[in-house]
């Protein structure tokens, strides 16, 4: 199956930090990412999840992922926030209730095709014991 989704990661640069351990952040989870700078933040675009699906494997997350994923949804967009810290450690943590002082990672991803909960499903399939099972 083909799929197709806009990803928008934006994150606050604040002057305590180095700004490229901040573009580290966002790249350590979506490596394909292409990270502009501007004023007080920086702007990253990328069209795949592949390797965030990858970690959410990985950490064995995805029914948390998915919980986040579908918390936020809009239409055919769905958003989530992830820590800053351990995004730069190249670990997946869903930000909740109230965000850090240094701000979060605010990830928006808009799905073109095929629909939001076939794409959700293929980033993080519904789990059954704690593994994923097939849903096609």
């Amino acid at each position: 199956m083909i799929y197709r989704v806009d990803v928008q990661i934006t994150a606050p640069v604040n002057h305590t930090e180095v700004r490229d351990r901040v573009a580290d952040a966002i790249t350590n989870l979506f490596p394909e990412a292409e990270v502009q700078s501007h004023p007080g933040e920086l702007l990253a675009t990328c069209h795949s999840m592949d390797h965030f699906s990858e970690r959410l494997h990985e950490q064995a997350i995805l029914d948390t992922a998915r919980g986040a994923f579908f918390a936020d949804r809009e239409g055919d967009t769905f958003s989530f926030d992830l820590k800053k810290q351990a995004a730069f450690q190249g670990i997946v943590n869903f930000a909740v209730g109230d965000g850090s002082e240094l701000g979060d990672l605010h990830v928006r991803v808009t799905v073109h095709e095929p629909d939001v909960e076939t794409f959700v499903d293929h980033v993080a399939p519904p789990t059954e014991d704690g593994r994923p099972i097939d849903v096609s």
